[in-house]
């Protein structure tokens, strides 16, 4: 055999095998066909924290990780002290300022209004004596006996007992019937005063023991038992088992078929189960989040949406954290 023949056969077979290899690839691309694109998502679930307005001392933490808790159950006591003092102060200015108002009501002591009454009836007496002088004064000067200068004077002496006597009214009334209106108002208004300070240190007490405001899980327990907390510091974590959902990733070219209120079909590998869920939320990542460039194929920038979307029935056993797969 010659080598030109050699040569063609060669190429014969090295072309006869890639013809073989490019057919196998075409049937098996038909017949396959590409593998679907993942979504992969995972389950999440509305939590509250737990902390207090007042600062103090873990005295007590009635609850472990992992336990369920209702409304009104008691998670953990801590220990204010400068609390209690703060009660101790506001009732002792609630008490004063009762008083206060107690003495603007009641008025004058006994002794006073005695006293009063006593001046009143010296100026009654005076005034009847100074007013019967002036009428005998007024006859004998009507009768001529008497000078005007007597009668004038008697007159003057009459009316000045008048004067005095209506001074000494004014002072009994006014030691009966106590302090002016302005001054009750006033002492009315130092009561409410006070007593609205109790009730806020009252509602500072009432923040040393953590009640939980709903049904849910303890998540997470922050403090031990003896730590100071701040205002405001998270003691533990309540994760609300019943308000659970699925977040999911997707790239807007993967958005057929999503809207809100549409059903998609998602895969929990935890059950090795399919389930439905509903979605009731969609929203764009911005420009910071993951996105697929395609310019430079004369198409176009793909934008990430978040999908949110809630299981359709209970599922038992679901858990935060589970990956959930649309495919």
């Amino acid at each position: 055999m010659s080598a030109t023949t050699q040569h063609k056969n060669i190429l014969y077979a090295i072309i006869g095998f890639a013809s073989v290899v490019a057919l196998v690839a075409l049937i098996g691309f038909f017949a396959l066909g590409r593998d679907p694109e993942l979504i992969q998502g995972q389950v999440e679930v509305s939590e509250y924290r737990v902390s207090s307005k007042v600062p103090g001392r873990i005295l007590e933490i009635r609850v472990k990780e992992g336990d369920f808790v209702k409304a009104g159950d008691t998670l953990a006591i801590i220990d204010a002290p400068e609390v209690r003092a703060k009660m101790h102060q506001a009732q002792g200015a609630e008490g004063a300022a009762s008083a206060m108002q107690q003495m603007a009501q009641n008025g004058a002591r006994k002794e006073q209004i005695q006293g009063a009454y006593q001046l009143l009836q010296k100026a009654k007496a005076g005034l009847e004596i100074a007013e019967k002088s002036y009428n005998r004064v007024q006859r004998l000067y009507e009768e001529g006996v008497m000078s005007a200068q007597k009668r004038d004077e008697a007159y003057a002496n009459y009316k000045a007992m008048q004067a005095t006597h209506e001074a000494a009214k004014s002072k009994y009334d006014m030691a009966v019937n106590g302090a002016r209106l302005e001054e009750k108002m006033a002492a009315q208004a130092q009561v409410e005063r006070a007593k609205g300070a109790v009730q806020e240190v009252n509602s500072y007490i009432g923040e040393t023991v953590q009640l939980a405001q709903m049904d849910g899980e303890v998540s997470n327990i922050y403090p031990k038992v003896g730590e100071l907390v701040g205002t405001g510091s998270p003691i533990m974590t309540i994760s609300m088992m019943d308000q659970m959902w699925g977040t999911f990733n997707v790239r807007e070219d993967q958005l057929a078929g999503m809207q809100i209120g549409s059903e998609i079909t998602a895969y929990i590998p935890a059950f090795e189960k399919e389930v439905k869920m509903k979605v009731y939320y969609m929203k764009d990542q911005g420009s910071y989040a993951v996105w697929k460039a395609t310019k430079a194929n004369g198409q176009f920038d793909l934008k990430t949406f978040e999908v949110k979307a809630r299981p359709v029935e209970t599922i038992e056993g679901l858990r935060p954290g589970m990956s959930l797969i649309i495919r």
